[in-house]
């Protein structure tokens, strides 16, 4: 890919908490060092896993409900309120749980629902975590995911013509324009949207979350596996960090940017 090819940025999305429902941003602050706001700032312990909030350091996702094994998450409406911190879960249209996740009351009434509801996946009591500014990330750094829609139009090829909705995977950035596949060469790049800059710095192997639609909570495809037979690997996406600030949004440019102009 060339300095000079340009993409656009189609979607935006935020994770607040790990597991749970991906919410669509028009626009973003992007600061040096960090995720996008909020994102995995929030995860769901199954089972004692020894993290301390007071000193957060990275856990693998196998320490928390995540949609690898867990695809019933999947089916649960969530959105998070910056102001109050609240998190408030919809089943079919239902409220059924709510709470302030900065508070114990309200880290409870999420638990609770946990408790009652996603047995016998437990591997104990379910714990809302927050590490404040820890991001629950499934690499040990702070990153920025981006899909390359170019590249869900070859998966849906490659299963021969079954469509893959692009939440499968979960990024924070979608583009489209470029050739499929080509952002699996940009690592250590830098890319440039609008004042922001984000240097590339690894492919994102996917894992079997990626089988669960997104929509109807159904483990109906074979993405991991059909990438390695037809690609010889698993990685479809990139992990970028944010190298200088700048705010980005929906319809916004991307490029590579040459290295002497950064």
């Amino acid at each position: 890919m060339t300095a000079s090819q340009t993409a656009e940025i189609t979607g935006l999305y935020r994770y607040p908490i790990k597991g749970l429902t991906p919410e669509p941003l028009p626009r973003v602050p992007l600061r040096t060092g960090q995720t996008l706001p909020a994102d995995r700032r929030y995860a769901i312990e199954n089972g004692p896993s020894g993290f301390d909030p007071e000193a957060p350091a990275w856990m693998p996702k196998t320490q928390f409900l995540m949609l690898m094994r867990n695809e019933r998450l999947a089916a649960l409406d969530s959105r998070f309120e910056d102001a109050t911190n609240r998190l408030t879960i919809r089943k079919d249209g239902e409220v059924v749980a709510s709470g302030d996740l900065e508070t114990a009351a309200g880290r409870a009434a999420i638990e609770s629902y946990f408790t009652e509801n996603f047995q016998p996946e437990l591997k104990g009591a379910p714990k809302l975590l927050s590490g404040r500014d820890h991001s629950f990330s499934d690499v040990a750094r702070k990153v920025v995911s981006i899909i390359n829609l170019g590249s869900v139009r070859a998966i849906e090829t490659m299963l021969g013509g079954a469509a893959v909705h692009p939440l499968r995977f979960r990024a924070n950035l979608y583009v489209q324009g470029w050739p499929a596949w080509s952002e699996l060469d940009l690592v250590g790049q830098t890319l440039a949207i609008g004042q922001a800059r984000l240097k590339v710095v690894k492919r994102i192997v996917r894992c079997a979350a990626t089988n669960v639609d997104p929509q109807t909570a159904a483990r109906d495809l074979e993405i991991p596996p059909t990438l390695s037979r037809n690609l010889g690997h698993m990685d479809c996406g990139i992990y970028a960090e944010v190298i200088a600030d700048g705010e980005i949004g929906v319809g916004d440019a991307i490029a590579v940017v040459e290295p002497q102009l950064v």
